[in-house]
């Protein structure tokens, strides 16, 4: 409701700031903060917004929301099938990978933007800005890449719809992206676009936290924070059971 009062007001000052010669973009979200709790099903976000357009202008203005999670290392390996066997052919290691990355358009983005510009300012899957580690073929590189981003495509971690923004009267904006059950938690961004005449004109940016809270949570924070007695306590547990198991086939 405060987000939505904001938005609101804003709006109102719009005759006070339409002398900028750039639209100004004033971004919001449903959640800033979604709980990771035993048996979560996903969650569904809703990002709005308006474009505050400056005075005397004219343009109808595309809108591009781009949400990205946290960036991690990745290793890929490429399978072969041997002897009918599949074996491990090959790896290549991405040294930043995003572990979430959704994009939702108000129209295909190959109509908004040409690809130099969707390229910087990744808007799409194909444009996902990997940074491999060591020296690698470029079209072994991108074959890698490739495979990364269809592979995260299929897990739902990774996605993309082209008519997922909708536009009321050329000045407020609404999309909805859903996070899938297997999401890492940490610090998402959504960045939001305005783009006319093929140009970013306008960019602003909000930020979501997800964060694992209860009994899961508590588990996360104590491995960070006593990380030594964690792993002890892990190894002495797995010690334990495979005691108690032995203990019990053994009466079997």
């Amino acid at each position: 409701m405060k987000r939505s009062f904001a938005v609101l007001l804003l709006l109102l000052a719009a005759p006070f700031l339409t002398a900028q010669s750039e639209p100004i973009l004033v971004p919001e979200v449903s959640q800033s903060r979604v709980e990771v709790r035993q048996g979560f099903t996903g969650a569904n976000l809703l990002l709005y917004g308006a474009v505050i357009a400056p005075r005397g202008a004219a343009e109808d203005y595309d809108i591009v929301v781009v949400l990205k999670g946290p960036a991690e290392p990745v290793r890929i390996r490429e399978k072969e099938r041997l002897a009918g066997i599949w074996m491990n052919a090959g790896a290549s290691d991405f040294r930043s990978a995003p572990s979430f990355f959704a994009v939702a358009s108000s129209q295909p983005v190959s109509e908004i933007v040409d690809e130099r510009t969707a390229a910087i300012y990744e808007l799409g899957t194909d444009f996902i800005q990997l940074s491999p580690s060591g020296q690698i073929d470029p079209e072994e590189q991108s074959r890698y890449a490739s495979g990364l981003v269809e592979l995260r495509r299929r897990q739902g971690l990774y996605k993309q719809d082209p008519q997922g923004v909708r536009i009321s009267e050329g000045v407020l904006y609404q999309a909805r992206i859903a996070l899938p059950s297997n999401v890492t938690t940490g610090a998402y961004t959504a960045e939001t676009f305005a783009i006319a005449r093929g140009r970013v004109l306008a960019s602003a940016t909000a930020r979501i936290e997800v964060e694992k809270v209860g009994l899961e949570g508590q588990v996360v924070v104590a491995s960070q924070r006593w990380a030594l007695f964690y792993g002890m306590g892990a190894i002495a547990l797995s010690l334990a059971m495979g005691w108690l198991a032995g203990r019990v086939f053994a009466r079997g």
